[in-house]
């Protein structure tokens, strides 16, 4: 049986519709999780063929024994994916080991740590300035050198999905920040950047054989606070002609000097002054409902195409419609035990609106939003215009209300 082993998936999102496409693709489809509870929920994997626990997903030789037994099985490997950090390059290590289609594992491995990345392309104009606390020096002396420089980002090396990741604005939270970063990652570099104002944007890319392809460009609105969570995300994004050549430009250089030849990323980038600027890379497709909104506005299942990829095919990037989208993604301001959430099927009957999703169950403790991972709801809308998709899924969406018990 041609086979597709995926190393870790989450419950839903990107990963979760990985999983999906595989099978309907026609392929044996091999889920490696060290989530115990999804042993336990099995049946609500109907698409995975074979779910097997694994405690250290990073034990690489536990893997390939696994790989082994799955190929004494008579199962024909033919890709070792994941689509969830931190095993994106890890995979591609694996898949190379075993002989599948070369991806570029030292890129995506830069890519991974944001330290590595910065420093890779510091030389490039879409860098932003940074530094490293890398606890040479106390932290009272690291921020009364660069207190001046207020407001700046502290962000883990290794943060994703907008966890750990810092504004501070005064003396006092920057102290706190580098304080709380660097206890809770003891041993990894504290990223300082500067805090760069303007419009965000968020770019998926397949690179196959170094041909780099823009497949969608989405402006993206983030919650005000200290943190900065994406809740609302509008494809296509609108911008001048002369603006959208000097963002492929911009993408291009990144991906060139990552030496990126076969594999998939986004970046997320701003425009400060006439000039773009990376805020963030990762190495793989964005997760959330990504794949929906994409496919809603272009017709491609970037996902499938992704997959493609990873089994040496080419990749269809040609879009087969032109539908404006906006989706709107949901939080709360409370933290509690959710009772019941109303709405959604209100939400669902809106003319224009394509899906509504709701992530947690009853009893779920929920929370105000510290990372991408605390939004709980989405609903995505199409439109003739821009403006019009954005008011169908914002009114829709306020259909929508979760009912919490207070702890």
């Amino acid at each position: 049986m041609q086979t597709i082993v995926f190393i870790g998936s989450n419950k839903s999102g990107t990963s979760r519709d990985a999983l999906n496409i595989s099978t309907t693709m026609g392929y044996y489809t091999v889920l490696l999780t060290n989530r115990s509870e999804f042993i336990k929920q099995e049946e609500e994997f109907p698409e995975v063929a074979r779910m097997l626990y694994v405690e250290n997903l990073l034990d690489e030789e536990n893997i390939l024994k696994i790989i082994k037994g799955l190929e004494a099985e008579n199962n024909q490997i033919c890709a070792v994916i994941s689509f969830i950090d931190p095993f994106v390059s890890y995979a591609a290590r694996i898949s190379a080991a075993i002989g599948l289609y070369p991806l570029s594992t030292e890129a995506l491995a830069i890519i991974e740590q944001k330290s590595q990345f910065r420093e890779c392309l510091k030389a490039l104009p879409v860098s932003p300035k940074f530094t490293l606390f890398n606890r040479k020096q106390s932290i009272p002396q690291c921020v009364e050198e660069y207190q001046q420089h207020l407001p700046l980002i502290l962000k883990s090396s290794v943060s994703n999905g907008s966890k750990d990741v810092l504004l501070v604005k005064t003396a006092l939270e920057f102290i706190e920040g580098l304080d709380f970063l660097s206890k809770k990652f003891p041993s990894i570099p504290i990223l300082i950047e500067e805090y760069l104002i303007g419009i965000q944007y968020l770019i998926e890319v397949i690179v196959k054989e170094g041909q780099i392809s823009l497949v969608a460009i989405i402006e993206q609105e983030i919650l005000s606070g200290e943190r900065f969570i994406i809740t609302g995300y509008s494809l296509p994004a609108i911008m001048e002609e002369v603006t959208m050549r000097e963002l492929q430009i911009a993408v291009t250089s990144i991906i060139q000097a990552l030496r990126l030849v076969n594999g998939t990323c986004h970046l997320e980038m701003r425009l400060v002054d006439g000039e773009w600027k990376l805020i963030e890379i990762n190495p793989r497709m964005s997760g959330g409902a990504m794949n929906r909104i994409i496919q809603e506005g272009t017709g491609i299942n970037l996902v499938k195409e992704t997959l493609k990829l990873f089994l040496g095919d080419e990749p269809n990037l040609a879009a087969t419609k032109r539908n404006y989208v906006y989706a709107k993604f949901l939080t709360i301001n409370a933290r509690g035990r959710l009772m019941k959430v109303i709405g959604k099927n209100r939400a669902a009957a809106y003319e224009g609106v394509k899906e509504v999703f709701v992530k947690p169950r009853r009893g779920a403790i929920l929370t105000k939003p510290y990372s991408l991972g605390d939004r709980y709801a989405y609903v995505i809308a199409i439109a003739d215009t821009p403006e019009q998709a954005k008011e169908i899924a914002l009114t829709a969406s306020k259909e929508i209300k979760f009912y919490l018990e207070p702890l």
